[in-house]
């Protein structure tokens, strides 16, 4: 006996949440939460690809910093004298100061 008013309990419920959705505010309320959780979802998306694209570009840097080719070797020599021409003055320490 137990049993059988637990699924008539269980019946009413479901009726009445038929009769829910026929109210147009819930439908609303759906329509609006559906609509939010899809921005939520497209917003995480995007963030987890950034993620995982600059996962990869670190990835990517650090075995390329790590790497001994040759002309990586050599690409790096001629950054580095780049950086030591970029910290040298233009003008000889004892020129005459420009006008």
């Amino acid at each position: 006996m137990n049993s059988k008013d637990s699924l008539r309990k269980w019946i009413w419920w479901f009726l009445g949440g038929i009769a829910a959705l026929q109210f147009y505010f819930v439908r609303e309320l759906l329509a609006a939460f559906a609509l939010f959780a899809l921005g939520f979802i497209a917003i995480g998306l995007c963030l987890a690809t950034l993620y995982f694209v600059q996962k990869g570009w670190e990835a990517g840097v650090g075995f390329l910093a790590a790497s001994q080719e040759g002309w990586l070797l050599a690409a790096r020599r001629g950054l580095a004298t780049v950086e030591e021409w970029g910290r040298r003055p233009i003008r000889r320490p004892d020129s005459e100061p420009a006008r």
